[in-house]
């Protein structure tokens, strides 16, 4: 058994805890940016074999997680239309300073790491500021969580059929293990919220929901797996003991965060 995997996870889960529930919109925003700056930066390191990423471009738009609610909320949705449009200005602004000596693949993998991590870390906040966000944040975070320890643990003792050569050590038995470990929990959750806090959410949905980002989840861990793959690391870091760097642990949540934001809004 992995006990530095289990140990770290479960250092880190009150860590999470305190801050997402005890903590106002502000030290949230601030926490998930730090987050992205650490993920971000491995990304870039990883990436570093392959091309020259433009990383203060990279950094400042994690920072702009840390900020992000101290904009007038009339001028959130125009900031959002143009965030794109800002970002590729700049990034290709930095092309023709240099005189090309950015290139497009430069660009193409800086854009890249943005998207993945900034903005889809950006729609845990949209949840987080939804109805009851204390509450649905977690049904993000256990969908990943839930997927990926018992995926691991299903696949390690009872794993006998491999799912795909992108990630050797992944075994069918393990991935519907990961999918009924996240249906499983975010029941159970869905139980003491609605039993606790007097809330109705529907356990059809529910169980919809975890299905479906428990799949998404496993997609984006095969995704995380690629990237490593062509750049030729292990792990984007050893910043965590078990689990490789921030990046590693959050590469499904990463994910998953903007589907669970469309049906956390939609169906609940």
């Amino acid at each position: 058994m992995d006990w530095k995997r289990i140990s770290s996870a479960l250092l880190g889960f009150p860590l999470v805890l305190l801050v997402l529930v005890l903590g106002n919109q502000y030290i949230v925003d601030i926490a998930l940016s730090i987050i992205a700056m650490i993920s971000i930066h491995e990304y870039f390191e990883a990436v570093s074999k392959k091309s020259n990423p433009i990383r203060w471009i990279g950094y400042l738009a994690c920072l702009s997680i840390a900020v992000i609610h101290l904009i007038p909320i009339e001028y959130i949705s125009i900031i959002a239309i143009l965030a794109i449009p800002i970002l590729f200005l700049l990034l290709f602004l930095k092309v023709i300073i240099s005189k090309m000596k950015t290139n497009f693949n430069d660009v193409v993998y800086t854009f890249f790491g943005i998207i993945y991590i900034v903005f889809f870390i950006m729609m845990l906040t949209q949840i987080r500021d939804m109805e009851n966000g204390k509450v649905l944040i977690w049904y993000a975070i256990f969908a990943a969580w839930a997927t990926d320890i018992f995926a691991y643990f299903v696949g390690k003792y009872f794993g006998k059929h491999k799912l795909s050569s992108i990630s050797p050590k992944k075994t069918v038995e393990g991935a519907i293990g990961g999918i009924i470990g996240a249906v499983v929990v975010m029941l159970i959750y869905t139980y003491g919220v609605n039993y606790g806090l007097g809330l109705d959410y529907s356990y059809i949905n529910i169980a919809i929901i975890a299905l479906i980002l428990s799949i998404i989840s496993q997609i984006g861990d095969f995704i995380a797996s690629i990237i490593k793959r062509y750049v030729e690391i292990k792990d984007y870091s050893e910043l965590i003991p078990g689990h490789g760097g921030m990046l590693d642990r959050i590469d499904s949540l990463l994910f998953i965060a903007p589907f669970a934001y469309i049906m956390l809004s939609t169906m609940l």
